[in-house]
């Protein structure tokens, strides 16, 4: 019969902790310091890369070897990596692409938006 003895799992506690405190010391970064805004956005990358080792290593147990369902805890890794990169290519594609829902020349009113600008032009004669 396997142990059942309670105790506090004490790598994921300390794992919480230093993630909670990670993301203060972030937030701190990004809404009261003084910092130039590169030192600001390099400090959170930093972070950001230290919190993720973090929950890889405390609660990810990517040191197992391999699990009970026969899954290599890096092979699921590099297939989660392929697809996060997949998502933000998609994403950087369509953001720098300007793609907008404007398909047929008209505004959110549903007016022609260079007819308007036309004719705004004929109305002041001068006045």
């Amino acid at each position: 019969m396997a142990n059942h003895s309670k105790r506090i799992p004490t790598n994921h506690v300390v794992g919480f902790l230093l993630s909670i405190v990670l993301t203060l010391v972030a937030a701190w970064a990004a809404l009261k310091s003084d910092l130039p805004l590169v030192w600001v956005i390099s400090g959170i990358m930093i972070l950001a890369v230290i919190q993720a080792g973090i929950q890889l290593f405390m609660f990810m147990h990517v040191t197992e070897s391999e699990s009970r369902n026969g899954h290599v805890p890096w092979n699921m890794m590099f297939h989660g990596a392929v697809l996060a990169a997949i998502v933000v290519a998609g994403s950087l594609f369509t953001m720098s692409f300007g793609f907008t829902h404007d398909h047929d020349g008209h505004d959110s009113d549903g007016h022609q938006q260079h007819q308007e600008e036309q004719h705004e032009g004929n109305n002041h004669s001068g006045h």
